[in-house]
């Protein structure tokens, strides 16, 4: 899981990622060094609050909400 790079990348601190899904810390840690696994609703949860996917935080591809609105765009271009 790349949590901690999204969790980075949101410029989020590991306590305030815990308190807006409701996991310890401690949790959190786990996550981030792969000691554990977060459920799917844990996913789901950790995702919408990085504003990411859980795409991203399972294969840590770029897939940001506001990277997902360009890609319309760049299918165009590439149909060129």
């Amino acid at each position: 899981m790349k949590l901690k790079q999204a969790r980075v990348r949101s410029g989020m601190s590991q306590e305030e990622l815990a308190n807006r899904v409701h996991l310890s810390v401690s949790m959190i840690q786990s996550i981030e060094n792969g000691r554990r696994d977060g459920s799917t609703k844990t996913l789901i949860a950790l995702a919408a609050a990085l504003n990411t996917t859980p795409n991203d935080l399972l294969y840590g591809t770029d897939n940001t909400i506001s990277t997902s609105k360009r890609i319309p765009a760049q299918r165009e271009e590439v149909a060129r």
